[in-house]
C-alpha cells in the first residue's frame, strides 16, 4: 500500500481535457529551464542495482473462490535489474533508465496455480519462467525532467504496484518538475501497461468497473510544502471515456502525532464506459509515536452508489486500503486500529512488528446504475446483477514481522512474514481467505560507475 502520509480536496473541475493541461505544464516547466546543466555526466551519475526477490504465497479460501479452487500456492525467485544513467552536459541533458526482470518457478502445480506470482499457460499451469525488459529516454532542463517509455509511476491518481514478484510498469510520458521550491509537479500520459505476471506491455490495469483496455490515462498534480510540518497535494486524472478523478491531501506532524486526510471525487466522463459514476471517498488518520511503539486510528467513508474505482494496483491512497481489501464499497464506512513495534529498542535492531484490524460496514451496491460495470445485465438470469448487495460488511486482520539485517556482509537482506485474514458476508461479495506471504529480498548495488 502507498504510505498514508502522501498527499485533500479537489475541486470539481473543468471541462478542459487533461492531456492538453499536462502538455502546457511541460512547456511551462521548460520555459525557465535554459540554464546550462551541472549534471555529473551520463556514466558518472549512473547506477545499477539488482534486487533478488524470493516470494512464497499461499491463499486458503474458506468460501468458494471465483476460480473454483480452495487453495492456491506458488513459490518463485525473481531478479529485478535497474539501471539509471546520469545526464549528458548541456542545456538539455539526455539520459536513459532501463529495467530487466527474470522470474523462475520454484513450486506451483496446476491444482494450486494463480496467485499472481507467475503467468499461466493455456492449460492453467504456472509457467516455469518469464522475463521482461523495458526502459525510458529522459530529458532534463534545469530542475524539470521528461521521461518517455516504460517506467513505474507513483501518484495518488495513478500508481503502479510492486506487490508480487515483478513490479507493474506503464508506458507513456511522465513530466516531473521542481522549478518552484517546495512544489513537486507531476504530469503524465500513459496508454500501455505491463501487469505483475506479464512479459509484455499489452496488459490491462483493471479496477472494480473501470479498465485501461483500449484506454489511456492522463493526470496532473503537485505535492506541496514537502518536508514541512504541514503539507498537502492536489491531483486530477482522466481515464479516457470513463471517468475524471480529483484528489486532495492535507497532512501535519505535531510532535509525536501525525495527522493525515485524503479525499477523492470521481465522476463519469465521455462515453462513460464504466457507467454512471458520482462518488466521493475520504479517509482521516492519526498516528501517535511513543518511544518504540506507534498507535494508529483511521476512519474511511465512501459516498455514492458505486465503489470508489481506480486503475493501477496502488492508485488508492485512502487509509484503509490495506493488504487484501480496500474497504471502498458503495456507501461503506470503515475503522482501523493499528499497532507498530520497533524491536530494536528491545535489543533486536532491524526487527519490526505490525498488527492491524479494519472493519467495514454499511455497503449497499444494490442501487448501482443498471447496465453499468457495477450492475451489469446477466443474460443467464435475464436480470441485472450488482457486484455487491445491501448490508455488506467485512473485516481484515494483518500481522506482519519484518527483519532487515542492519550491518555486516548481509547488510540490507530483508525477511518478511505476513499473515492476512479476511472475512465477509455475501452482500460484500469478498472472499473468506487466509493468506501467508514470505518474502526474502537482497539488494545488490553495482553502481555508481
Amino acid at each position: 500500500m502507498p504510505p498514508a502520509s502522501q498527499n485533500i480536496v479537489a475541486a470539481k473541475q473543468t471541462t478542459t481535457a487533461l492531456k492538453p493541461l499536462w502538455l502546457l505544464a511541460l512547456l511551462a516547466g521548460h520555459a525557465p529551464a535554459m540554464a546550462a546543466q551541472t549534471a555529473q555526466g551520463f556514466l558518472e551519475g549512473a547506477s545499477l542495482d539488482v534486487l533478488s526477490r524470493n516470494f512464497y504465497l499461499n491463499s486458503d479460501y474458506r468460501s468458494p473462490s471465483p476460480s473454483g479452487k480452495n487453495y492456491k500456492q506458488e513459490w518463485a525467485q525473481g531478479f529485478i535489474a535497474t539501471f539509471e544513467s546520469g545526464f549528458t552536459p548541456g542545456t538539455v541533458g539526455v539520459g536513459v533508465d532501463a529495467h530487466g526482470f527474470l522470474g523462475l518457478k520454484l513450486d506451483g502445480g496446476k491444482g494450486h496455480a494463480g496467485t499472481g506470482l507467475l503467468p499461466l499457460d493455456d492449460d492453467g499451469r504456472s509457467e516455469d519462467e518469464y522475463s521482461s525488459a523495458g526502459g525510458a529516454l529522459k530529458l532534463k532542463a534545469s530542475r524539470t525532467t521528461l521521461a518517455l517509455g516504460e517506467m513505474t509511476v507513483t501518484t495518488p491518481v495513478f500508481d503502479t504496484a510492486d506487490k508480487r514478484l515483478q513490479p507493474e510498469y506503464a508506458g507513456g510520458a511522465l513530466l516531473t518538475s521542481q522549478e518552484f521550491d517546495e512544489v513537486d509537479l507531476q504530469a503524465g500520459h500513459f496508454n500501455a501497461f505491463k501487469n505483475q505476471d506479464a512479459s509484455t506491455a499489452r496488459g490491462d490495469f483493471s479496477g472494480y468497473g473501470a479498465t485501461t483496455r483500449h484506454a489511456s490515462i492522463d493526470f496532473i498534480g503537485a505535492d506541496l510544502f514537502s518536508g514541512r510540518t504541514v503539507g498537502g497535494a492536489l491531483y486530477a486524472s482522466e481515464l479516457s471515456d470513463t471517468w475524471r478523478q480529483y484528489y486532495g491531501n492535507l497532512h501535519s506532524t505535531v510532535g509525536d502525532l501525525f495527522l493525515d486526510g485524503n479525499l477523492y471525487y470521481t465522476r463519469d466522463h465521455g462515453q462513460a464506459n464504466a457507467g454512471a459514476i458520482d462518488n466521493t471517498a475520504f479517509s482521516l488518520c492519526g498516528k501517535y509515536r511513543l518511544d518504540a511503539q506507534a498507535f494508529t486510528l483511521a476512519y474511511q467513508k465512501v459516498h455514492g452508489d458505486t465503489p470508489f474505482d481506480f486503475v493501477g494496483g496502488d492508485s488508492i491512497y485512502l487509509a484503509n486500503s490495506i493488504k487484501y481489501a480496500d474497504f471502498n464499497g458503495p456507501g461503506e464506512r470503515s475503522w482501523q486500529a493499528r499497532y507498530d513495534l520497533d524491536l530494536g529498542a528491545l535489543g533486536i535492531p532491524g526487527l519490526n512488528f505490525m498488527a492491524r484490524y479494519v472493519r467495514g460496514s454499511g455497503i449497499d451496491g444494490s442501487h448501482a446504475p443498471q447496465g453499468g460495470a457495477y450492475n451489469p445485465f446477466d443474460s443467464d438470469s435475464a436480470t441485472f446483477s450488482p457486484q455487491q448487495g445491501d448490508g455488506g460488511r467485512h473485516w481484515e486482520r494483518d500481522l506482519d514481522l519484518r527483519y532487515v539485517v542492519p550491518s555486516g556482509p548481509a547488510k540490507d537482506l530483508s525477511l518478511q512474514l505476513s499473515h492476512v485474514t479476511h472475512r465477509a458476508n455475501s452482500a460484500q461479495a469478498g472472499d473468506d481467505i487466509d493468506r501467508v506471504y514470505i518474502v526474502i529480498q537482497y539488494p545488490l548495488k553495482l553502481g555508481p560507475f
